[in-house]
């Protein structure tokens, strides 16, 4: 695979020195944007890091730049429909994607980058939100990973009791009758972290990492994203459906979890993990539904027991090859 440069907004990023971007195109012909973040110091493998709905490559130069500094290179994506990805609409606010199963093309596409980098093993997946349910059919299709680690995984979506059976009927006529690329109900146009204010908000308690993400779509409108189409929450609802009745891969698998999360569906998140053989929950007391963008007492907890994670993981993989 030959790379191609693109966009990379160093500047507000504030990841590692030497971060790119590259244009890759999916087996369907949409071109997307995969973001390398190298590692410092003595290299101890690489991050495959599935970003959420409305993320894009420099949201996690932070993140990146911390794992650098212990040896980790961080991979990560512009997914179809957002950042500097091809939109799939003529209004590029909407958050849209034809069948969920899709975003594994991306997956495709990112594994050739990592590929063609020659990135070095072993490999780990951190998933956040939406990534986390396209992270989730990866690992159980084989994704070679020797860990994998989950934040606010969108498992389910938070939805009230008694308009499910609404969302589901709405959501699933709307394409049959020429509508599913209008919002989902709830939502609108506009960027969630660009016009609304940081109290009470539902990504994170640190008025600093807000600060980091609003100065990035601010500064680079394109960036921005609004709510999703009905087309994506049938399909999101649809693609959870099916996952859910999946057994967990064998896979060691650490997941964190906002104390206050209210963006996923929380009885999801529980019922996977009390079924993810080995698998640990951690509950981020006072924590949104954005851990790496928390304060910093909570991020550096969060980084240390993802640090731990990866050498257990690699540690007892080399004890069954011993």
């Amino acid at each position: 695979m030959t790379l191609t440069a693109a966009p990379f907004y160093a500047d507000l990023a504030e990841g590692p020195m030497g971060g790119r971007a590259y244009w890759v195109e999916a087996a369907d012909g949409l071109r997307l944007r995969v973001g390398h973040y190298p590692a410092e110091g003595e290299v101890r493998g690489t991050i495959l890091l599935f970003p959420g709905r409305t993320e894009y490559v420099e949201k996690y130069g932070r993140t990146a730049a911390e794992f650098a500094a212990h040896g980790y290179h961080t991979l990560t994506i512009d997914w179809r429909g957002q950042g500097l990805a091809d939109r799939m609409l003529d209004d590029v606010r909407t958050g849209h994607v034809g069948v969920f199963e899709d975003y594994q093309k991306d997956v495709a596409a990112f594994l050739d980058v990592a590929d063609t980098l020659n990135l070095p093993q072993p490999m780990h997946l951190i998933a956040h939100s939406m990534g986390g349910c396209i992270g989730l059919r990866a690992v159980m299709e084989g994704l070679e990973v020797q860990s994998c680690i989950f934040t606010g995984p969108m498992w389910g979506i938070r939805i009230a009791q008694a308009v499910r059976p609404a969302a589901w009927v709405v959501s699933w006529s709307s394409a049959r009758v020429g509508l599913g690329h209008i919002f989902a109900p709830g939502t609108r146009p506009e960027s969630y972290i660009a016009t609304e204010p940081f109290d009470d908000n539902t990504l994170t308690t640190s008025r600093d990492g807000w600060e980091y993400m609003r100065r990035q779509v601010l500064a680079y409108p394109e960036l921005q994203l609004g709510g999703p189409s009905l087309n994506w929450l049938h399909e999101a609802l649809a693609e959870c459906r099916s996952l859910a009745r999946r057994p967990a891969p064998n896979l060691p698998c650490l997941t964190f979890m906002g104390a206050n999360e209210r963006i996923v569906d929380v009885p999801r998140i529980y019922d996977r993990m009390a079924n993810w053989p080995g698998g640990r929950l951690e509950v981020i007391t006072r924590g949104e539904h954005e851990v790496f963008m928390e304060t910093s007492a909570i991020r550096q907890s969060v980084m240390d027991q993802c640090l731990a994670h990866f050498d257990g993981a690699v540690a007892s993989a080399a004890a069954l090859t011993a």
